[in-house]
């Protein structure tokens, strides 16, 4: 599904919910089939370890959907967080409807490739995680998002890159010093 109105289609009990900055609308541990497109407004979703510490996997903006779609393909309890980090405007519909939905071979086909695509982001970000540098996540999260870095704090770009708010000032200093002399 690409659209919200292809959703709605699909979940004819689908809510358009508004939240306050700051409330969670998904706790970790709990049981859930819900998925979230966002109308307005900004969510993310991360993980805590267990030193107590962020771990961002997603930041999801205006037309993003967003959920724990591991937890509810294998019906396990979530491993994510997902919160407001704007006051937002969001569609919350079950997920259950896309396994009850009659849809035609081509809504199939495209779905399929949907998937396909966010299996290759998501690919292409592990690995950059563990090989490419501090500087080009940072470029490849720009690039990704490039109206987030006026939206979230710094330190919430740092957890998502997997660095510290230390080294993302670093290589900000550098990104803008490079501009300047470009």
């Amino acid at each position: 599904m690409n659209s919200l109105s292809e959703i709605l289609t699909l979940d004819s009990n689908a809510k358009t919910k508004e939240f306050k900055r700051g409330e969670i609308i998904q706790r970790e541990g709990t049981s859930n089939s819900f998925a979230f497109y966002v109308k307005k407004g900004l969510l993310r979703s991360y993980t805590i370890d267990e030193k107590g510490k962020e771990h961002i996997f997603l930041f999801a903006s205006e037309g993003w959907l967003i959920a724990d779609f591991e937890s509810q393909e294998f019906e396990r309890p979530t491993d994510l967080f997902i919160d407001c980090l704007e006051d937002s405007k969001v569609v919350v519909f079950n997920r259950e409807c896309f396994k009850v939905a009659a849809l035609s071979d081509e809504q199939l086909r495209k779905n399929a490739h949907l998937m396909a695509r966010r299996i290759a982001v998501l690919q292409k970000r592990v690995i950059m995680l563990m090989s490419a540098s501090a500087k080009d996540r940072y470029n490849k999260f720009l690039e990704t998002y490039p109206e987030l870095p006026n939206r979230i704090p710094q330190r919430m770009i740092a957890s998502y890159l997997g660095i510290t708010p230390q080294a993302l000032s670093s290589i900000r200093r550098n990104v803008l010093k490079s501009r300047q002399f470009s």
